[in-house]
């Protein structure tokens, strides 16, 4: 029945077959590419019978025959599996390639054979797996309506009516859908970026706007304060030298008047009158002695100018040097990966900076405040505080002097053998007694990192939580009390990287105080780090 079914053309199953007028029957395309070869020469002519046709006959598919190939092809799988190599002898191989005209399944040994055995006509093979495991024919058409590769004949059985095109085509499609996907999730992540960037820089700017016209303003505050000054010596001088002129001029004229009367005694024929009037009027004068002047009547304002000049070329030299610091901010960059971050833009280094002082009202009396309140240690000896109703009696532990109820970020450094816990807690804790519910982390009111014997661990009402153990001494604290947010970070020397080491998301209640231990034999320190809101 295969040889009966076959094309004389290419000696294969036929394929889509038509019948022409002759009543000879070929595949569809081997007709068609046959006549177009000849057309020139002979015209339209049956490559058996040479039977002549004009004009070109109409070609249709014959269903007899097609359903009878289709038959042919449903018995096929059953006398030899496709998945088997047709030309091994014995046992078979798994096939591996397909023909796209005979349907047969070759291994990877035998192309070659296949090839010859096919009278050399170059026949395509083609992975088997791209096959329609109905028709055993190659799936070169995907159906939109099923969302599958199907082959022509799978157009006519089971999807009939159904949108397909080439799978060159869906090929092209899917391409250019999958790189508008991603372009736009790139452009989305690209905009998160920009507006991140541009919300921070505008942040920045406005608090070195604000900064900057504080400096400005402060300068000028000293500037009228100098001028003031300088006013006011003016005038203290010009008094003083107006009272001496009215002195002088009262002196001189009394000798003006003493001239005078001399003038009309010298007029006198009495010789008596005249030299006891002359004794009186040319006594010893008591004149007020002129200030001398030692100095050069500048002096006093050289010294002035030179002092401004050098207040001014000190005023640079910090200018320059600070802006130095802060212009090597541009040399951090961003990771936009988990949770470590560069702090170039990033809100809890550069915006939400918190300057964290130390209440002596709350210390321990076992805890020694320095440095300003910044720096706190451990010691053997009572340090005898005043008695307050706010001081830790049993622990040994410190708040900070304000509330926070918005965003901010702190930073510690500590070193020591007997350990630290850095944290934030409610104002009501517990301040007296000798229980454990007194300790950061071991009631509902506190939040705590201990870092001990190279451990670290998360306590909140006596839950404890192994963290990551920092490998850097410097300890960063954010909080986003509206968001209940609340993350320890560990902190490069440098400040220019930082790693999360636990982050606590829930619902704060109260403002949240800064708030640490200290065990014996340690010392913890409030890091200054640039503060772009103050």
């Amino acid at each position: 029945m295969k040889d009966q079914l076959c094309c004389p053309v290419c000696l294969e199953v036929l394929r889509d077959p038509v019948t022409i007028p002759c009543g000879h029957s070929y595949c569809m395309d081997c007709i068609k590419g046959y006549w177009r070869k000849t057309e020139q020469k002979v015209g339209y002519t049956c490559p058996q019978c040479r039977r002549s046709f004009s004009p070109r006959p109409m070609l249709a598919r014959n269903t007899l025959l097609a359903g009878l190939v289709e038959k042919l092809r449903d018995v096929g799988p059953r006398n030899s599996s496709p998945a088997e190599c047709e030309a091994c002898g014995g046992r078979k191989r798994r096939g591996a390639k397909s023909c796209a005209k005979c349907l047969s399944s070759h291994c990877e040994a035998h192309p070659k054979p296949h090839g010859e055995r096919e009278r050399g006509r170059p026949h395509k093979l083609q992975a088997l797996r791209r096959a329609c495991v109905q028709h055993r024919r190659p799936a070169e058409l995907y159906c939109h309506t099923d969302q599958q590769l199907i082959c022509s004949l799978c157009t006519a059985d089971g999807h009939s009516g159904h949108r397909a095109v080439t799978a060159a085509e869906e090929r092209a499609e899917k391409q250019v859908t999958v790189g508008l996907s991603a372009i736009a999730s790139w452009r989305g992540g690209g905009q998160l970026i920009t507006s991140l960037f541009s919300e921070h820089c505008t942040a920045v700017e406005e608090d070195s706007e604000r900064i900057c016209g504080k400096l400005l303003r402060s300068i000028e505050r000293r500037h009228c304060e100098l001028r003031e000054l300088l006013h006011a010596e003016e005038r203290t001088a010009l008094a003083q030298a107006e009272g001496l002129l009215e002195r002088l001029e009262e002196q001189v004229e009394e000798h003006r008047r003493k001239e005078s009367e001399l003038e009309q005694l010298a007029h006198t024929d009495d010789h008596v009158q005249f030299l006891q009037k002359c004794m009186a009027l040319c006594g010893p004068a008591e004149l007020e002695e002129v200030p001398s002047v030692d100095v050069h009547p500048y002096f006093s304002l050289i010294i002035l100018r030179r002092a401004l000049v050098e207040l001014r070329e000190r005023v640079n030299d910090v200018c320059d040097r600070e802006l130095s610091r802060i212009s090597k901010l541009s040399e951090f960059g961003i990771i936009l990966k988990g949770e470590n971050y560069r702090p170039k833009s990033n809100p809890p280094r550069l915006r939400n900076c918190f300057d964290v002082t130390l209440d002596p009202n709350t210390v321990n009396s076992y805890l020694c405040l320095s440095d300003g309140s910044r720096r706190v240690s451990a010691t053997y000896e009572s340090q005898h505080y005043p008695d307050h109703p706010e001081r830790f009696a049993t622990w040994a532990q410190v708040l900070g002097r304000e509330g926070l109820s918005g965003h901010c970020y702190w930073e510690v450094e500590w070193g020591g053998s007997g350990g630290i816990a850095v944290g934030a807690a409610y104002k009501g804790i517990t301040r007296h007694g000798g229980s454990a519910d007194g300790r950061l982390g071991c009631n509902p009111k506190s939040w705590s990192l201990d870092l001990s014997d190279g451990l670290c661990t998360f306590q909140h009402n006596k839950t404890r939580i192994d963290t990551p153990t920092p490998i850097s001494p410097r300890i960063g604290v954010y909080l986003d009390h509206k968001a209940g947010t609340l993350a320890f970070y560990c902190v490069s020397p440098r400040g220019d990287t930082m790693t999360l080491l636990h982050k606590v998301q829930t619902t704060f209640s109260q403002p949240l105080y800064p708030a640490f231990w200290v065990g014996q034999g340690s010392t913890l320190k409030l890091c200054p780090i640039f503060n772009f809101s103050a």
